[in-house]
């Protein structure tokens, strides 16, 4: 009997000490799902995809909200339009590919990304913060202007080409609320005379959930724009609700920006929200295990 009840006291402190170590364990696990998606609305996230997955993505942007009844508020006019493969080489990096309408002057878009996660939050908040680099380029293979002045002239190949890197810094709070900042370099190779190469900005994001699987997303750009030049541009906005279901999410959103990619919604945005130039967007995606 005495025997017995040693083994008994025994098994119950392996059991006691093992449920010890077991919620240490999670408590130091990654949080899962700062946001509920790679991307933000137009911003990228510093969520990856598992390894090995492919994530097909489609996104679409409508016209002017301010285009009333006769365009069915935007719906008839297509703003740009992009499809795109992601796929993911580890769980922290993640690779891309896609092809663009493309906004304004510059069309027909190819663009390709890279995003690695360095830091991933932890519950127990010894990791306070996910953090993750991206580097992007795009290049457009749209004919050529004849007239010297234009944008769209392209003396040189090298003219074709635009760049953005991407500092992304993340927390959740809880279960409901997460927020991000995104301090960014875009470079663009050839622009008017009234616009500038190099541009740094700052953008800031949120997410909060309603519901188990949906969101309410936003996201403001600030531009440090030359005071003698760029005007006429204004800071990219977006605001939208995420729908996140297995294998797939989908987005709905209302911005000011008419392109996608770093590259586009952050040098490019003129669209002034008080005037009603807003438009509708959505984005689908689908996963696919390789």
């Amino acid at each position: 009997m005495k025997h017995g009840l040693t083994f008994f006291l025994i098994l119950v402190g392996l059991i006691g000490t093992s449920q010890e170590n077991s919620e240490s364990e999670n408590k130091s696990k990654p949080i899962s799902r700062t946001f509920g998606s790679t991307r933000i609305i137009n911003s990228h996230s510093t969520e990856c995809i598992e390894k090995k997955t492919l994530d097909f993505r489609i996104s679409h942007r409508f016209g002017d909200i301010n285009g009333g009844a006769f365009t069915l508020f935007g719906i008839d006019n297509a703003a740009d339009i992009r499809f795109a493969f992601e796929y993911g080489v580890s769980d922290d990096l993640l690779i891309g590919l896609g092809r663009s309408k493309g906004q304004g002057p510059i069309n027909s878009l190819v663009d390709g990304f890279f995003k690695y996660r360095i830091l991933h939050q932890t519950k127990d908040n010894k990791v306070p913060i996910s953090l993750a680099v991206l580097g992007t380029t795009a290049f457009t293979y749209m004919k050529k202007s004849t007239d010297s002045t234009s944008v769209t002239s392209f003396p040189s190949l090298s003219h074709r080409l635009s760049y953005a890197s991407q500092i992304i810094i993340t927390r959740k709070f809880g279960d409901k609320v997460a927020l991000a900042l995104l301090p960014t370099y875009t470079h663009r190779n050839y622009v008017h005379f009234l616009d500038q190469n190099g541009l740094f900005s700052i953008g800031s994001a949120v997410s909060i959930k309603i519901a188990k699987k949906i969101a309410i997303i936003g996201e403001y750009y600030y531009n440090f724009d030359s005071p003698d030049l760029r005007t006429d541009f204004r800071s990219a906005i977006a605001l939208g609700i995420e729908f996140i279901t297995y294998g797939h999410d989908f987005h709905i959103n209302f911005t000011n920006s008419r392109g996608f990619g770093e590259t586009q919604f952050i040098p490019n945005t003129k669209s002034n929200i008080n005037t009603g130039e807003f438009r509708l967007g959505f984005t689908i995606t689908r996963n696919f295990m390789l």
